[in-house]
């Protein structure tokens, strides 16, 4: 089964190395080929870290208020509840790992859901999907969370995934997106 999977509009690849099902929910591992200007917005987990490993090229990881940019080797780990990013900024691809401790399923599905989305047409040009209450629950569903002004917005969003659930949007986004 490939378990890669891409995103035409970030140009970005994902790559399961171990799923949470393999892993007995010790940890997910994955590859990221992240293309020149992609990354993700500052955000934290409450139940899981992020260890982010380069394999090639740079990649900025930011932890709090520290940008760090990682060559070939680096790594750096986003604790819980620590706020953090990454991007590339390099002006190439760049590849690197992200382990997430304990495992996550909601996060391994959300990543399928939304790479199929934007391989569908059913993200906007930043490859957020167009659909509020589909981007509510893909938020609920990897367990991100805000910091400062932005924090404003979860209880809607909450609220949203759960018109989302209401509705059945989950089962049919998991039906046709999430294959492993």
């Amino acid at each position: 089964m490939n378990r890669r999977i891409y995103n035409p509009l970030q140009k970005d690849y994902v790559t399961f190395l171990k799923t949470s099902e393999e892993t007995k929910g010790e940890f997910t591992l994955l590859e990221v080929e992240l293309a020149n200007g992609g990354g993700v917005g500052l955000h934290y987990h409450k139940t899981y870290s992020e260890k982010f490993t380069c394999l090639e090229g740079k990649v900025q990881v930011q932890l709090n208020n520290q940008l760090y940019t990682l060559s070939e080797g680096d790594s750096a780990t986003a604790n819980k509840l620590v706020n953090h990013l990454f991007q590339n900024r390099s002006g190439q691809s760049c590849k690197f790992m992200v382990e997430i401790v304990p495992a996550n399923r909601g996060f391994e599905q959300a990543l399928q859901i939304a790479y199929g989305l934007a391989r569908d047409g059913k993200c906007g040009k930043k490859g957020i999907p167009k659909n509020p209450f589909i981007l509510s629950w893909l938020f609920v569903l990897s367990e991100s969370n805000l910091r400062g002004w932005r924090s404003l917005f979860e209880p809607m969003l909450r609220f949203q995934a759960l018109i989302a659930r209401l509705f059945q949007i989950d089962q049919q986004l998991a039906k046709k997106y999430v294959k492993f």
